[in-house]
């Protein structure tokens, strides 16, 4: 019976390629696999899994999956089901999951335990207010805390040495201080003390440590780039005394450094397991070879990676990579949906199509082209949450204002945004009157032509168009010097407040008034909440409502970040905005910071299997861009 089970085994490997057999037939101890894009690297962590079973009678209890994602733990599960059914035991999980597992059992801790996101941000936003900075409005700023408090936790930094970029340096320590403390108080964790209390755990109780290791015998790590310190300290405590690590990842695809992925730990690999194996899957059976050529001399131009020779093996015939320059991200986006309109009206599936920006800023911009060109689309990890920052709320009551609809709450919330010394007590009726307010400030002549000035200022602002009201607001009015006074009381970056502001600001380019423009904001709202829900779809066609999930994910378009599109491939991908300042980012200067970005790029370019559209622009915001420095290694 065991002699039958060796030779199914064997039939099976049979249909890998030499370098994919070799990785998946890898005898014990530590070894890395170096698997590039489109290589198939869950076939061979499949076809390991088998192997260690049947070839090598591991019982299946003994085997570890990991994975950085439910989905792909499930879809890993699912594949080996296929693979071999019948097989049971064998135990898939995340990070977080397995870990916790190891918590329960030490703490008793439930699922009430864990902290949600919703009120991860909740918490973080009172510990913020408790120190000064109101966050009730300003969603973007709340997420880079968030993102940086789990950076800290991650890399087990100590507070007084971390260096904040969302905040003042004095204020994101005393917010980390009291948001542990109202952990500790409600008895809760978050998902980043998961790996932390593990990791102490384990180093500070051999005998838990110890059942645990008699666990499992074998670990296979897939995404291994993505790994940072605290899982992989963890990790090479449960792999004692054997060792039997199968790690696979592409150190050219890591792109996580931000939430504390350490690409050093899969250089550093064979320092921390001399001897231990390395393998290389250096086909790739998804992207044309114009395709992998390009790719592969961008991604030569980073310092610190394994060095590769990526191969095409795609069946299905070459196409030129296609690199355009666009006057502006008006021109860019309109090429982008004139062709994706025809390529529909000739019979293409939506669903084959994908536009990859670098953050959702020029995401949301894409989605507001969509609509207007009616094409089905759908949203990965994007939101409308800039139309709900108190910045744009700010712009529309001014252009309410201007209007002459001058309502007592629009007047309060502007009339010193800038500061213009209005006190609150002489706004005391629903509806404004300049005259009223002049009659109060009448011993106050300065105040007196304050008021006129102001008042002047509205009505002009009232015969533009949105945007120009918007640039006349910001120029001659003073609100760009006053948020940049505001981000320095707050100790918050004057950039982002800037950046805010320029995008509201283009989005109301296309609007010939006010109501257009909130008009446009509520169906992009309405587009992007059925997109997240699988709802009627981004095109609000009656068709589409009868459409099911798994259809309408390929009868829309993908718009989505760079970062979310990890793991995907279409027929067909758009990578707008190639310029400085975007991809690489404007906060991109140091060597590592570079490279991460180049990773980026590369990852953007091997989403695509047959066609590959690179677009930058010359101008945003009517200021002049340079193409992106990748640009440059292409050829």
């Amino acid at each position: 019976m065991e002699e039958t089970k060796k030779e199914v085994c064997r039939e099976e490997i049979k249909i890998l390629s030499p370098s994919q057999q070799k990785a998946a037939a890898f005898g014990d101890g530590p070894v890395l696999v170096l698997a590039g894009p489109g290589s198939g690297k869950t076939l061979v962590i499949t076809q390991r899994i088998l192997f260690l079973v049947k070839e090598k009678n591991v019982p299946p209890e003994r085997i570890l999956v990991v994975t950085f994602s439910r989905a792909a733990a499930q879809e890993m599960r699912s594949r080996f089901e296929k693979l071999c059914p019948g097989t049971h035991g064998i135990s898939f999980g995340t990070f977080h999951g397995i870990f916790f597992q190891i918590l329960k059992r030490a703490y008793h801790y439930t699922g009430a335990s864990v902290l949600r996101e919703e009120e991860r941000f909740r918490m973080i936003e009172d510990a913020a207010g408790e120190c000064g900075l109101d966050l009730s409005e300003q969603r973007e700023v709340l997420s880079s805390l968030a993102t940086e408090i789990s950076l800290v936790k991650n890399e087990q930094i100590c507070l007084e040495n971390y260096y904040s970029t969302s905040c003042a340096d004095r204020l994101f320590r005393e917010i980390c201080r009291r948001y542990d403390s109202a952990l500790r108080k409600e008895h809760r964790i978050d998902f980043d003390d998961m790996l932390v209390q593990c990791l102490e755990l384990l180093q500070q109780r051999e005998d838990i440590l110890r059942q645990w290791q008699k666990c499992f015998r074998y670990i296979l790590v897939d995404e291994f780039q993505d790994i940072n310190r605290i899982q992989y300290a963890v990790l090479r405590l449960l792999l004692k005394p054997e060792d039997n690590l199968f790690a696979v990842g592409d150190d050219d695809q890591s792109i996580y450094r931000f939430r504390g992925a350490c690409p050093q730990i899969m250089l550093g690999f064979s320092g921390d397991y001399p001897g231990s194996g390395r393998l290389y899957l250096e086909e790739n059976y998804r992207c044309a070879p114009t395709i992998v050529r390009s790719a592969g001399k961008v991604i030569a131009a980073n310092r610190h990676r394994y060095p590769k020779r990526i191969t095409a093996l795609a069946q299905d015939g070459d196409t030129p990579l296609l690199i355009r320059c666009f006057s502006d991200a008006g021109q860019e986006a309109s090429y982008i949906c004139e062709r994706i309109r025809k390529a529909l009206k000739e019979g293409e599936s939506a669903g084959s199509f994908a536009v990859l920006v670098r953050n959702n800023r020029e995401g949301r911009f894409f989605a507001e082209t969509f609509l207007r060109y009616e094409i089905p689309f759908s949203m990965k990890e994007m939101t409308a949450g800039i139309y709900d920052h108190w910045i744009c709320k700010d712009l529309f009551a001014y252009l309410r204002l201007a209007a002459g609809q001058r309502s007592r709450g629009d007047f309060l919330r502007v009339m010193n945004h800038p500061l213009r010394y209005i006190s609150r007590s002489c706004v005391d009726q629903e509806r404004v009157s300049f005259d009223r307010l002049r009659y109060w400030y009448e011993e106050k002549p300065w105040m007196i032509r304050r008021l006129d000035e102001l008042e002047e200022d509205l009505n002009y602002m009232g015969t533009m168009r949105p945007f120009a009201a918007v640039n006349y607001l910001r120029r001659h009015m003073g609100y760009e010097d006053y948020l940049k006074e505001y981000a320095g009381e707050k100790g918050i970056q004057e950039e982002d407040l800037l950046q805010i502001l320029e995008e509201l600001q283009e989005s109301a380019l296309p609007c010939a008034t006010a109501d257009d423009w909130l008009q446009r904001i509520d169906a992009l709202r309405s587009a992007l909440k059925d997109s997240s829900n699988g709802g009627p779809g981004a095109d609000g066609t009656a068709a589409a409502k009868n459409i099911g999930k798994d259809r309408l994910d390929k009868e829309r378009v993908l718009l989505s970040t760079l970062h979310s599109a990890k793991g995907l491939e279409f027929t067909e991908v758009f990578l707008p905005d190639l310029n400085e300042t975007i991809l690489p980012g404007r906060k991109a200067r140091l060597e590592a910071d570079i490279e991460e970005e180049r990773r980026l790029f590369y990852v953007g370019m091997t989403r695509a299997k047959r066609r590959l559209h690179i677009l930058y622009v010359k101008e945003r915001f009517g200021r002049p861009l340079k193409p992106s420095r990748f640009l440059k290694e292409l050829v």
